[in-house]
């Protein structure tokens, strides 16, 4: 399989990066290594996962964040967007709505 990300998944990414890197030096690199290993799996295990909001969820391995992704097809799983589990379940449902 394929794995396309969308802008909104790759910002979401970066405040991530941006949140840790501020709670100790190197942090954020290793946030950002891990969500995209996490992501990376996905060519293998794309649509395992349980549906949320519409979206399939996988969650982060080490961090307490979730990938929401579709399957486009049979060949591309489309992440999109890259989530703080930390957040109200509203405020969730209403960045996937959005994109």
């Amino acid at each position: 399989m394929r794995i396309k990300i969308t802008s909104s998944a790759l910002d979401d990414l970066y405040e991530g990066r941006s949140f840790y890197e501020k709670q100790g030096e190197g942090l954020g690199e290793y946030f950002f290594d891990s969500l995209f290993s996490d992501i990376d799996s996905l060519t293998l295990y794309g649509g395992i996962h349980l549906k949320v909001f519409g979206y399939h969820r996988m969650l982060s391995k080490r961090f307490p964040y979730a990938v929401y992704y579709k399957l486009e097809d049979a060949l591309v799983v489309v992440v999109w967007r890259v989530l703080d589990l930390r957040r109200d379940p509203k405020k969730i449902k209403r960045l996937l709505k959005s994109g």
